[in-house]
């Protein structure tokens, strides 16, 4: 049965349970068991599903910002109404994310940022994303001749990397900046001091009690849980120490975090973590450098689709299902209509395969980028797609023919918030900002959390004798499935910008909400409310809850294997048509959309 649009609007206010094939909304309420095999069984994702928020959405003429937080929002939108450009703006969102929304990014952290100059008519990219410390190892998580659980690994300070954030943000607004850097930390440095009310996504996190870090490690614990109940929804959390931080930050630059007091003591926090010291030195914060590399573009239909490059597996694995799926014209189909999810997943193993094999930091190993989705390869890639049948398992292409790398071990976690925005120039960002893990490594310093990202490299450097593209390496940047991305009318024109959180399943995310976007024509918002299909060449999973039984029926007998789960995306999109601009923030989270 297909509900219309309204029916589902109304569902969303109520907080009912949909079994809609057309714009089912995630009501989501319990666990999800999706861990990997053989580790901590019947635990469910660490950042899982924590409920439905009313969304809805968001029309402007002049100006439009979406983030993870309500009060990330304001701050950022009053930035614009200062006529602050996105990346003053986004300057502002991180710094609120990192108080309101720690479980999921932070200065701690690092980005990828896609940034559209209206006035130049061209795209950059910054690539904050975390490096490995220089007495880094390719067996930093062996211990005793095998990998540790990954359970284990990002606890403490052995998981940190140098956080990039801070840097590619200064950078950034040293090129694409108006207002004064100093001018853009006072309004979070201000709610860090007053105190703001626990969200009940932050509290249900809490209450989960997934993170062992967390609970274990000083002053993350006392902060998160005082005298050891974690916080409630409407508790006052005050942070004095984020409250200076930003403001020195604010004073003296990223030179505080990179090169100032600041960075002794994420450095001492890092050496003498109660578990798993890490070997983050003061050099390996200096010397960090954000990389500017080239987008990733590639055509689809009448568009042109734009993402990050290497490491972020994200942009490849995207622009590949994209390209895989345009001759079957998916604009032909229903959304939910069972042919549909069955090439989805299709694509998606064919993406995934290669992602597992080949996604890599680029600067340190050959990655065949462009040969992945050059038109001769997806063609042979695609004659394996069976539209009535399911592929199973399927090993990575040869897209380059002289590469050999073992398989990938490391598990991209849904910690991860996206935040997209047009300012009233034009200029557009889209920006991906993750600490990994929920609550990262659980080393808190100066009142903000720090990221273990080391954990996406591969724990195991070699598979019998084959080294794994995505090793451990001093400098290096881990993989990452963050998957920014801008969308361009043929005449250049900017069409759309979106992204999302989720770990590995951000593929999926992006490439679900683009296709809804560009063939079934459904707004920003219903693009954003749409049911998740994933499959990471493994199961293919629908939300659970919202599936309908004639359309689990109709992919098993396509040979699928189905599974119903809580799916915890956060999409957050903007779209310009017409004139105006429409901004969506997935209901699964507690994001916003401002504009006018």
């Amino acid at each position: 049965m297909h509900h219309s649009f309204a029916t589902v609007r109304e569902a969303v206010l109520r907080r009912s349970l949909l079994a809609s094939l057309a714009l089912p909304i995630l009501i989501a309420c319990s666990p999800a068991p999706q861990v990997p095999e053989g580790e901590v069984e019947g635990e469910a994702e660490p950042e899982r599903a924590t409920g439905l928020r009313e969304s809805g959405l968001a029309v402007g003429q002049k100006d439009m910002l979406v983030s993870a937080n309500p009060h990330a929002s304001r701050i950022g939108y009053r930035v614009l109404e200062r006529g602050g450009t996105v990346v003053d703006a986004a300057i502002a969102v991180q710094a609120a994310l990192t108080l309101v929304e720690p479980q999921s990014s932070g200065i701690g952290g690092g980005a990828f940022i896609l940034y559209w100059d209206a006035t130049e008519q061209k795209l950059y990219s910054f690539d904050a994303r975390e490096t490995a410390p220089l007495a880094a190892t390719p067996d930093l998580f062996i211990e005793n001749g095998e990998a540790v659980p990954w359970i284990t690994a990002i606890v403490g300070g052995r998981s940190v990397g140098v956080p990039g954030v801070l840097r590619g943000l200064e950078l950034a607004h040293r090129r694409h900046g108006k207002l004064p850097w100093n001018t853009l930390f006072e309004d979070s440095a201000q709610l860090a001091a007053d105190g703001f009310e626990v969200s009940p996504r932050l509290a249900a996190l809490l209450a989960y009690r997934f993170h062992p870090g967390l609970l274990e490690l000083e002053p993350a614990a006392s902060y998160f849980y005082p005298g050891g109940e974690a916080l409630q929804a409407g508790t006052l959390l005050v942070n004095k120490e984020l409250a200076r931080s930003l403001r020195y930050i604010a004073r003296e630059g990223a030179d505080y975090f990179y090169r100032g007091a600041l960075a002794k003591e994420i450095v001492a926090s890092v050496q003498n973590s109660a578990t798993a010291p890490g070997s983050l030195t003061l050099q390996d914060l200096a010397d960090y450098r954000v990389s500017q590399r080239a987008p990733l573009c590639a055509p689809y239909r009448d568009y042109r689709l734009c993402g990050m490059t290497m490491p972020s597996s994200g942009g490849v694995a995207v622009l590949q299902m994209m390209r895989l799926l345009e001759p079957f014209d998916m604009s032909r189909f229903k959304p939910g209509d069972p042919e549909a999810i069955h090439l989805f997943t299709q694509a998606s193993r064919l993406a995934y395969a290669d992602r597992e094999r080949y996604a890599a930091d680029a600067d340190f190993v050959a990655v065949p980028i462009e040969p992945l989705i050059s038109e001769a390869y997806l063609e042979q890639r695609r004659a394996l797609i069976d539209p009535a049948r399911d592929m199973g398992r399927v090993e990575a292409g040869e897209p380059h023919g002289s590469l050999s790398y073992a398989d990938d071990d490391s598990y991209d976690l849904p910690s991860t918030s996206h935040m997209s925005i047009v300012d009233q120039y034009g200029n557009a960002l889209s920006m991906t900002t993750s600490i990994e893990m929920a609550f990262g490594s659980s080393v808190m310093v100066g009142g903000f959390l720090l990221n273990n990202q080391l954990t996406d490299f591969s724990r195991n450097p070699e598979v019998d004798g084959v080294p794994a593209a995505n090793r451990v390496e001093p400098g290096k940047r881990p993989r990452s499935s963050m998957a920014p991305f801008m969308v361009f009318n043929n005449d250049d024109s900017l069409r759309a910008l979106l992204g999302a959180p989720g770990g590995s399943r951000i593929i999926n995310y992006v490439a679900k909400s683009l296709i809804a976007m560009l063939d079934w024509n459904l707004d920003v918002q219903q693009a954003v409310d749409l049911p998740n299909i994933s499959n990471r060449n493994d199961a293919t999973v629908l939300e659970d809850g919202l599936a309908d039984p004639e359309t689990v029926n109709a992919l098993t007998d396509m040979g699928h294997e189905v599974k119903l789960q809580d799916l915890n995306s956060g999409v957050h999109a903007i779209e310009l048509r017409d004139g105006k601009l429409y901004g969506g923030a997935d209901p699964r989270r507690e994001g916003q959309a401002l504009g006018q």
